[in-house]
């Protein structure tokens, strides 16, 4: 993954969509040039949908979006499980890059690889626009910050815009980790746009 997340300033966005729409966002690096591309990975069933329409407490549900190539080649899986516990990172082939493991709902969340060891934190700001990435030992690795597209958009659309910005030299499989930590905030924290 190291090639295609190497720039130090990544771009993430999730273009403007109806509710009936499937997640979907564009990864850039800091000049523009997009590196990859996610999509939601199944069809979502007709109660799913009214959900989107009629939000309530759909962050619980279980997502996947598939991070591929702009030519279509599968890069990563990243699965948020149902409820808030577990975010996992996956390569095409099913082999785990890490996992994201709930601390604090919406306040902390512990990194960790595919053996399952603890490799580094995600610490999230009140607002949740803020997302400070750090390894094992507590030096700051990458900050991810939501920009934000006023109020309008921010209530009615999903179409939330992040930067990342990643402190080399960072370690695999942290560095994948913090390069798809936007996605996977965005998917915990931000996606269902909860009326309730």
């Amino acid at each position: 993954m190291r090639e295609v997340f190497s720039s130090p300033v990544l771009k993430i966005e999730q273009p403007r969509r109806g509710p009936f729409a499937k997640s979907r966002y564009k990864v850039l690096d800091g000049d523009g040039t997009v590196l990859a591309i996610a999509g939601e990975a199944s069809e979502k069933g007709r109660a799913e949908s009214l959900r989107t329409v009629f939000p309530g407490k759909s962050d619980l549900d279980a997502r996947a979006v598939v991070l591929t190539t702009p030519d279509g080649e599968p890069l990563l899986v990243i699965d948020k499980q149902l409820g808030r516990e577990l975010t996992e990172v996956r390569l095409p082939d099913g082999e785990t890059v890490g996992t994201f493991v709930t601390e604090r709902v919406g306040r902390r969340y512990k990194i960790r690889d595919g053996e399952n060891k603890a490799i580094g934190t995600v610490s999230v700001d009140v607002p949740r626009n803020n997302f400070e990435v750090t390894d094992s030992e507590g030096g700051k690795v990458a900050q991810v910050r939501k920009k934000w597209a006023g109020l309008a958009t921010h209530l009615l659309t999903t179409a939330d815009k992040y930067s990342a910005e990643i402190f080399d030299p960072v370690r695999e499989p942290l560095r994948t980790m913090a390069a798809v930590t936007a996605i996977v905030m965005d998917l915990n924290l931000h996606e269902s746009k909860e009326i309730t």
